[in-house]
């Protein structure tokens, strides 16, 4: 079972040098590690230089997006899974993959929950183990916690360049909702996302809100019109709760409490 890590990186040395330090130190072996570089000009070229023996894989050169150097490292990789995990972002101790790979079965997706960084503070992101339209309209699941079948990309096809913010989101759902992808979530923590990157600011989940409801408009409208529905019945529920006429009937036993 052959795992490719792939590494996408610009301009963010020290991250690099984290991200590729936690994949030296594994203690699983079976996998190639694929370092792709914007052309960075900060010293990160240094860094690849001196772990280069480690890289099945690598390049510094410009691209046109993140999505365009993920796709880079797709073409490269020559593993049963590919897992994302770009520079800063980090494996949590040297036996994470030893541990994951045991749970690489098959399915189209095996993810798992993932430690949240910032200034300092750590908490735990959960993902549901149940995906639904409802769950993937508002989240998605972290490119640092999934490992994907490399297949799929034969089948859905590679990121949407076009997209600037949210490809990988449209991958997955596309692939679970009209590919009926198989998937397995894994309760328990393999590695680390350092917030602070480009989709953590207020204008980019402004733009990210923007980008994924055109890709709703345009890939699945037969859907969002059933959710806006939902989301019509909730407001309505949550207006009836809030009367006091309706109170008044549930205090007095006449009808039950919704």
């Amino acid at each position: 079972m052959l795992i490719s890590i792939i590494t996408i990186n610009y301009n963010n040395k020290q991250g690099l040098e984290r991200t590729l330090k936690s994949v030296q130190t594994q203690t699983f072996n079976d996998y190639e590690l694929i370092v792709i570089d914007g052309n960075s000009t900060d010293g990160s070229k240094h860094i690849i230089e001196q772990y280069k023996t480690d890289l099945n894989y690598y390049v510094s050169e410009p691209d046109t997006g993140i999505y365009n150097a993920m796709n880079k490292g797709i073409k490269q990789a020559k593993g049963n899974y590919l897992f994302f995990l770009n520079s800063g972002d980090n494996l949590v101790n040297d036996s994470a993959l030893a541990k994951v790979a045991k749970y690489l079965s098959g399915e189209g997706f095996v993810y798992f929950n993932i430690n949240r960084i910032k200034n300092n503070k750590k908490w735990v992101i959960e993902v549901p183990s149940e995906m639904s339209f409802f769950y993937l309209h508002n989240d998605t699941i972290p490119h640092q916690s999934i490992f994907i079948k490399k297949e799929l990309f034969n089948t859905v096809g590679a990121y949407d360049e076009h997209l600037k913010l949210v490809s990988d989101w449209k991958f997955i759902i596309t692939a679970l909702i009209k590919y009926n992808a198989s998937y397995k979530h894994v309760n328990e923590v393999f590695s680390n996302f350092y917030e602070g990157g480009v989709s953590s600011s207020k204008g980019s989940f402004e733009a990210m809100e923007k980008e994924r409801q055109l890709v709703l408009k345009q890939d699945f409208p037969l859907l969002l019109n059933d959710l806006k529905y939902k989301f019509k019945l909730e407001r309505t529920l949550r207006t009836l709760r809030k009367s006091r006429k309706i109170n008044w009937l549930i205090k007095l036993g006449l009808i039950n409490k919704f």
